[in-house]
């Protein structure tokens, strides 16, 4: 098999399966912008190819939205594959490193905290939707 097939098929299908948990995929810095300054909460999904991303992170990216308070929107970007547009949203992210994948929460385009791969890595899914649901019960408004 040609690994860029193989590869084209790992990122179609981790790129499907973050927007059907209903995450609107940021592929531009101009896209970045123009979500990640409205007023409100937004939840940014780093997302990645790595393990930790489909067998931790999406999922938690897709159950932990169905809680009582939750951000005003969903966003991703996707590390490797949308640079610029990822490299965009990093530069929201102040004070935290690159990491992939992770999760930022912002509240009128301002940082407010991360869940980061350390984070993520080694833990079980219900274990970071319980980290995420922890953020949105501080910073979000009741849905």
């Amino acid at each position: 098999m040609d690994f860029n097939i193989f590869m084209n098929d790992v990122v179609t299908k981790a790129r499907e399966e973050i927007t059907q948990a209903g995450y609107t995929e940021l592929t531009s810095p101009e896209e970045v912008d123009q979500a990640l300054t409205q007023e409100g909460t937004t939840l940014v999904m780093v997302n990645s190819v790595c393990g930790c991303a489909g067998g931790i992170a999406r999922p938690a990216a897709a159950h932990a939205i169905h809680y009582d308070k939750r951000p005003d929107r969903l966003v991703t970007v996707f590390a490797g594959q949308d640079r610029e547009a990822t490299n965009r949203a990093r530069e929201y992210f102040e004070g935290y490193p690159p990491s992939s994948p992770s999760f930022a929460l912002l509240k009128d385009g301002k940082i407010q905290t991360m869940v980061e791969r350390h984070d993520i890595e080694g833990f079980e899914p219900m274990e970071v939707i319980g980290k995420l649901q922890r953020s949105f019960e501080e910073y979000c408004e009741e849905v």
